[in-house]
This record gives C-alpha cells, structure tokens and sequence, in this order.
C-alpha cells in the first residue's frame, strides 16, 4: 500500500503540491490525471524518492522512501523521456539489470522484446520514442517490480503497441503488483485502471475507485415544458449545466434515485440518465474549476 500523507512540494516558492493526500491499495493500477502544470511528474519524481517531500510523508507498506534502498529496490520507474546506457542495446540494458534484479525472469523479457518487435542489436538510441518507451517496459515487466510508475505511458505509442501494453498491464493484476500510470490519454486509461486520482493546482480533488465514482456522477438530460434557469437545481451538486430552450443537459454528483426523485418534482416531459466516462468527469471537474472547457 501507498500512502501520501498531507505532502508538500515546491520550486522557486511556488507550491506545486500542496498538503496532497491519498491512500493507493496493493494490487491496483491507478490512473494519475490532471492538467498540464498539475504536479503530476513531480509526485511520481517523490514517490520514486528521487525528490524529498518539503513536509508530509510518503510511505510504501508503512516505510518512507526517500533515501531507504530497501524500499526503493522494488520500484521502478519509467520516466516520460526514459534513461538508458546511450550506445547501449537491449540486449545490453538487460544484462546490466540482470545483475541488480536476481528476480529477472529472461523468458519474460524475450516474450516482450518478440510482442513489440523491438530489434535486440540495434542501439536504443536509434530507436523510435515509442520503441524507447516499449523497451524500457519490456525491461521493467521481466523485472516484475513490486511497484511500477509509469509517466505518459501511452505516448508515442501506435494503437497496435497501445492494444499490446494494455494487454500487458492487465497481466499484471494477477501478479499483484501496483501500478502507478500518469497520462494525458483517459479513454485508454479507463480501460485498464481500477482506481484514478485527479490532481489540480497540487490538490488531490477527486480520487478512489473508478466504478464507485462512476456510479456517483450521473448525465442526466432533461426537457421541461418552460424554461428553467440553473438556480432551480441548487440543491443539486451539478458539476456541469448547459441548457438549449427547454432541454437541459447536466452532469451531477450524488446519488441517482435522490437526484430522479428531485428532479421529477419539475414534472419533466422527458428524463434521461446516460452512462459516463473517465475523460468526461475529468472535463466536468475542470470546467467545474473554471478550466473553460467549454468556451
């Protein structure tokens, strides 16, 4: 388990998290979401204990990771612009991990060099950014860290390598390993995640499992006879409102037979509950914040 305990950061004091809290369970893949500037890279550099928290803790199965070697041996991280021997093959990076993860599993790594088609003699500097990203993934699953932290794991991918990785990281589960994904792609992030946290202005403002909030936010749309303003839904926690004449199309948070029953006190003529994705109550969340999604 991962706990991210009231964490400060900041650079050139400008607060980039800001008292962050959130709790990440064994075994789950957890999607990190959140604008550009968020603070996303700069929790994943922390939870690589790359980088010490200016206040506040972050602890991996109760123990800090910054500068404790026994807790970071089994993360691993795959950075946005991955870090690799410069005139180095796979082939090579592999036998120098082989010789600080006794656990590499060769026949794991061979099975993912083949899956991604990755040439085994040819320098990793010559590879594409997507190979780059595929070959340090390749290195990592052979590995099989405890924990895996992963930024922009869908960039420079083509959609057949992102169909492979998905596969991959769905694999993973019955390992029971935690895995950490920052991306920017949600339709593929909803596909593999069983949890997300979305991060803005360093502040954790919505986080848990994925299906249990999906539950909880509700599209609704909804005609009248006469026109209704905003104001008449103010008991309602509306995330999103946007109206053409006498329909009214709203997201709203709460639950669903509550949000029917008050609803129905306006006598619509029509009422309709319609199902939600990840990358829409991301985009409510920030038009909710004044992101202006919509303008």
């Amino acid at each position: 388990m991962i706990e991210i305990k009231d964490v400060m950061k900041s650079f050139e004091n400008k607060n980039v998290l800001n008292h962050l809290n959130v709790t990440i369970s064994s075994g789950s893949i957890f999607g990190l979401i959140g604008p550009n500037g968020a603070g996303k890279s700069t929790l994943l550099y922390l939870l690589n204990g790359i980088s010490k928290c200016d206040e506040g803790s972050i602890l991996f199965d109760g123990k800090d990771v910054y500068e404790n070697p026994d807790v970071k041996k089994d993360i691993l991280f795959i950075s946005d612009d991955p870090y690799y021997f410069h005139f180095a093959t796979i082939d090579e990076m592999k036998d120098f991990y082989l010789t600080f993860y006794p656990q590499f599993n060769l026949e794991t790594y061979q099975h993912y060099v083949d899956l991604f088609r990755l040439p085994q003699n040819k320098p990793l500097k010559d590879y594409s950014k997507g190979m780059k990203r595929q070959a340090m993934f390749a290195l990592a699953l052979a590995i099989a860290p405890k924990y895996l932290l992963l930024d922009e794991a869908f960039d420079g991918l083509d959609p057949v390598m992102r169909l492979a990785f998905k596969k991959a990281i769905n694999q993973i589960i019955d390992e029971n390993m935690t895995v950490i994904i920052s991306s920017h792609n949600l339709r593929e992030l909803e596909d593999i995640c069983d949890s997300f946290g979305i991060l803005e202005n360093g502040c954790m403002t919505t986080s848990g499992d994925l299906y249990d909030i999906k539950d909880h936010i509700h599209k609704i749309q909804i005609a009248f006879k006469e026109e209704l303003n905003k104001e008449e839904f103010s008991h309602l926690d509306v995330l999103s409102f946007h109206k053409q004449s006498r329909v009214i199309n709203m997201v709203v948070k709460g639950d669903i037979n509550e949000i029917k029953d008050y609803l129905r006190m306006f006598n619509p003529i029509m009422l309709e509950v319609l199902p939600v994705n990840l990358e829409e109550i991301f985009i409510y969340e920030m038009e909710r914040k004044g992101y202006g999604v919509y303008d």
